[in-house]
């Protein structure tokens, strides 16, 4: 009987997605498995498009067609959990199964509290992530410090401390991810600061570190986090779709070490890039400064889990004028208030920004200080966020209840 709690070196049964699977190709199997056997109706993943910069969603109802998910994509920067809500009608009636790194698994929680998710329906695999690396960034990253023609790299990976690239002459090359970032390239910035590396607020989470001896390179750790995880699992096994082991104790000890040093080296960055916004007046110039380049193209909000209201704010007539560019500064206030409490530091905001303001930088700082003030930890669990504990005044709910609310209707 597997159960919550247990841990194995996992690898596939199938000699196809053994070969292209990423060690062992247990992920794909797993998925491949919950197609086949009925478990999910569909599966949300994601598959290399016009090159290893190019990270495509797609949804699969074919077991055969998974094959197409197998391995890694480190300059996908995706946030799939928004498209669920989006397109997906937020799983209510589909069962999925989806692939999430660890924001995305903290935005499947924060939708889900808002009731634009059903998590029943869903079977989250999670992957171990150290971090992602922005597909505009990498190219530049592997011309000026590998030296090779971007357009060339077939295959990119992160390994024992290294981003390794392989051209289609079969070049290997790799450097130190803490050269890289010392010098102003590497992971993105938000997921520098990020310490959600093996997420296990899904029913399984999964990845390579740990797996040591003869397993090495050839299994995927496998770590048992709910009872439905526990479920899909053993199904797998007794189906023959996956082969199990007993993980080494070393190798135990060794992926709680290698977590521990990521946690510590996000507090540093932490330290350093939220202590660049100032204090006090000098931070809020700063971010008045930062944002006064907006030209309010709404790709922050678009794609940000938190935000999901049918009417945004920041389109009311009343609060920012329609056509203005650049908005007042209240319209970043109105975001930052809906948003700071609950932010995943997905980093969305500031990847897809049209004028590169560091936005996520701006959430996540504020979310972390909330964070210490109330202790909500956003995407962990189903707790609420904090500001949906304020009780509403009782005269703006009589007002509500009489339709001549608009005087209060400000957030």
């Amino acid at each position: 009987m597997v159960a919550k709690g247990d841990m194995v070196y996992a690898s596939a049964s199938d000699a196809a997605v053994l070969e292209k699977g990423e060690c062992g190709g247990a992920v794909t199997a797993l998925l491949k498995y919950a197609l086949e056997s009925g478990t999910v109706d569909a599966v949300l993943a994601v598959k290399k498009g016009y090159d290893v910069y190019d990270a495509t969603p797609v949804l699969i109802k074919d077991p055969a067609e998974l094959i197409e998910t197998a391995g890694s994509l480190h300059c996908g920067t995706l946030l799939l959990p928004k498209l669920i809500k989006k397109y997906l009608d937020g799983a209510k009636n589909e069962k999925i199964a989806i692939t999430l790194k660890g924001c995305d698994a903290k935005a499947m929680y924060e939708l889900a509290k808002r009731n634009q998710i059903n998590l029943d329906n869903v079977v989250m695999i999670g992957l171990n992530c150290g971090g992602s690396v922005s597909p505009v960034e990498a190219r530049k990253m592997i011309a000026d410090k590998f030296d090779m023609d971007p357009d060339s790299i077939v295959k990119e990976e992160i390994d024992k401390g290294q981003f390794i690239v392989v051209d289609k002459n079969g070049e290997h090359k790799g450097i130190s991810i803490d050269e890289l970032e010392e010098e102003g390239y590497g992971r993105r910035a938000n997921c520098q600061r990020c310490k959600t590396k093996v997420p296990r607020q899904c029913d399984l989470a999964c990845g390579n570190w740990g797996v040591i001896g003869d397993k090495a390179g050839k299994a995927t750790f496998v770590e048992v986090c709910s009872d439905k995880g526990a479920a899909l699992l053993e199904g797998a096994v007794k189906a023959g779709a996956i082969e199990t082991a007993a993980p080494i104790p070393k190798g135990i000890e060794i992926r709680g070490k290698v977590e521990n040093a990521m946690f510590k080296l996000a507090d540093k960055y932490r330290a350093a890039q939220f202590g660049a916004l100032g204090e006090s007046e000098d931070r809020l110039k700063f971010i008045m400064d930062e944002t006064s380049r907006c030209i309010k193209c709404y790709q922050c909000i678009e794609n940000c889990p938190i935000c999901y209201c049918v009417e945004c704010s920041t389109r009311k007539p009343h609060l920012v004028t329609p056509g203005q560019v650049p908005p007042p500064f209240m319209f970043h206030l109105i975001r930052f208030s809906h948003i700071s409490d609950s932010c995943v530091n997905c980093g969305q905001c500031q990847e897809l920004c049209a004028m590169d303001i560091p936005n996520a930088l701006f959430m996540h700082s504020l979310q972390v200080e909330m964070e210490k003030m109330f202790g909500f930890v956003p995407g962990v669990n189903m707790d609420l966020p904090v500001l949906a504990l304020v009780e509403e005044p009782a005269e703006r709910k009589r007002l509500s209840d009489t339709g001549d609310d608009q005087i209060y209707n400000i957030f």
